[in-house]
């Protein structure tokens, strides 16, 4: 291995693929005694139009992915990860994950699911992966 991480975000959705990048990214961080960041962004533009529906499902969704991080942290000590740190925003998964986030928290490594989202819906918005790829400043690592 050429480069030696020290800082890897892990972009979850609760997809298969993104449990999957979780996988891989226990084994490099051993390897390089990393720091893992778990992040998840909440997508404020699937939720809803309405002021009172956006905040009720927000509201639920921030308690899912709390609880779900919880979860995860406690697994990755569990496999010898010392080093976690868990991010749950709220925008752009696209932009968050891609510039805001490694930019914020210095990550040299981005490690995600090759998709997380329908056949339709990547199609109507896009790939989230594509747009990372193309836009981080540091390596990106796609798992299938």
């Amino acid at each position: 291995m050429l480069t030696e991480y020290k800082k890897i975000l892990v972009a979850l959705d609760g997809s298969p693929q993104s449990e999957k990048a979780l996988l891989e990214s226990i084994e490099i961080a051993k390897r390089n005694e990393a720091t893992i960041y778990l992040a998840w962004v909440i997508n404020d533009l699937e939720l809803t139009t309405s002021a009172y529906s956006f905040a009720k499902l927000l509201n639920e969704e921030e308690e899912f992915v709390k609880d779900f991080m919880t979860k995860k942290v406690a697994d990755l000590k569990t496999a010898g990860i010392t080093h976690v740190e868990t991010i749950v925003e709220i925008g752009s998964p696209k932009r968050k994950i891609s510039v805001d986030l490694p930019s914020e928290y210095g990550i040299d490594l981005i490690i995600m699911g090759s998709t997380g989202k329908g056949a339709i819906t990547q199609a109507l918005v896009g790939s989230t992966t594509a747009y990372v790829v193309n836009h981080a400043p540091c390596n990106v690592m796609v798992v299938k």
